[in-house]
């Protein structure tokens, strides 16, 4: 945030824009019970407007009558309406804009909204003609709901790193298949440790990254869309999304397929949706089912983010090598979903044996901050780490094994299911 504080559808020509302060907003709102845009003759962005105005409604605390609601219709055709729809706030504020992805449908009159991370836009996105196949399996995960038994993919529960904030989501998967929101093979600094979207109230679910070539990237391949100038947010599978805020020279999308590391702007200080910014950086944050959830125990490629006592404060780690707030970060490129990085624990290595546990012969080592590919998991002898004691033990793709107490697997329990 503050940087240095620390294809059958028709596509409209250009963009429709409905801008009105939140107070404005809020007396168009339907009354209790009523549907929606349930007004006749009512067009999507006043019908969208009116969600907005709810939404803020219901972040009162947050919210102020000088909040403009700014809705753009993207795509229109059929009785559908596809955009974005944002709360901005004033230039300067210290409250930064928030921002969501809508799909309306109207029948018999009544345009029925949903806003990215409702239950309702992950069914509107299944039948609307204006959402893309590339779209269509990313905004199914964007339902708001929440896996109490498992994660998406089958994960065993489990939780979150001792340490920093114990709050689950994804099922206690923290794995995000992310980089760094930065150029691959180059440093960046990590200006501000985890903070809120708006400063310091939780969810701490944003950092700051200035410096190196002073290019913004995609940290994992999705679908692109301008939230605003200067604001860009990146759909990704399970769930998740990114946002990059403060841009200049940013793309302009709706929708575009991006790849992970791909261009998305400069780093800048741009505030056209308000908010702040004190030098040059990208504020980027970490959401899911449509809100910023922690980012600590997270991993942002081979480094995994912890809180600090405050906001802005706090570290990353590549094994067992810590940055704290203001210190410089390599983007080694992403980690994959079924790979792990070796934390030895404060040691330089970790032995790699020929089973699971202690018993079997030693054939090797890992060096710490190594990353390793895990084949399957098993049950061994018991050790713990960094993060606890575990009887797990994972058997790597060259077929030798190494206890789940000397990685960083982002997962309590196996992530490539039992041999």
């Amino acid at each position: 945030m503050f940087g240095w504080r620390r294809p059958g559808a028709r596509r409209i020509t250009g963009i429709t824009t409905a801008v009105l302060t939140l107070a404005g907003a809020l007396s168009l709102a339907a009354p209790a019970g009523a549907a929606t845009g349930d007004r006749q003759g009512a067009g999507p962005e006043a019908a969208v407007a009116e969600r907005l105005a709810e939404r803020g409604r219901a972040e009162a605390e947050a919210a102020s009558a000088h909040d403009a609601t700014r809705v753009n219709v993207t795509r229109d055709a059929g009785g559908w309406a596809f955009g974005t729809a944002v709360l901005a706030t004033e230039p300067g504020s210290q409250r930064m804009p928030r921002g969501w992805l809508f799909l309306a449908e109207r029948r018999g009159g009544t345009w029925r909204v949903a806003l990215e991370g409702e239950e309702r836009f992950a069914e509107l996105s299944r039948r609307s003609p204006l959402v893309e196949p590339r779209e269509k399996p990313l905004f199914a995960g964007l339902d708001g709901r929440q896996d109490e038994q498992g994660s998406r993919d089958g994960t065993p529960k489990g939780g979150g790193p001792g340490g920093d904030e114990a709050v689950v989501y994804g099922a206690g998967d923290y794995r995000t298949g992310m980089a760094l929101p930065t150029t691959v093979g180059a440093n960046t600094v990590m200006t501000s440790g985890p903070h809120g979207w708006s400063g310091s109230a939780a969810p701490w679910s944003s950092l700051d990254f200035a410096g190196g070539d002073e290019v913004v990237r995609a940290a994992r391949q999705g679908t692109a869309y301008t939230m605003c100038r200067g604001w860009i947010r990146v759909v990704h599978d399970r769930g998740y999304a990114t946002d990059y805020y403060h841009l200049w020279n940013n793309i302009s999308t709706d929708g575009g397929w991006v790849n992970t590391g791909a261009f998305l702007g400069y780093t800048g200080t741009d505030v056209t949706c308000g908010g702040a910014a004190y030098g040059r950086h990208v504020h980027f944050g970490l959401i899911q089912n449509g809100s910023y959830i922690p980012v600590a125990g997270h991993n942002l490629g081979k480094w995994v983010i912890h809180n600090g006592s405050a906001a802005y404060q706090g570290s990353a780690m590549h094994g067992s090598r810590r940055v704290g707030a203001g210190g410089t970060l390599y983007n080694y490129g992403a980690l994959g979903l079924n790979q792990a990085v070796i934390d030895a624990n404060g040691g330089g290595q970790v032995n790699k044996r020929t089973g699971p546990g202690t018993g079997y012969a030693v054939t090797g080592s890992a060096a710490d901050g190594a990353t390793v590919t895990v084949s399957c998991s098993a049950s061994g002898t018991s050790h713990t780490g960094r993060y606890g004691t575990t009887s797990l033990w994972n058997r790597l793709s060259d077929g030798t094994w190494i206890s789940d107490a000397y990685v960083w697997s982002g997962v309590n329990g196996p992530i490539s299911g039992w041999c």
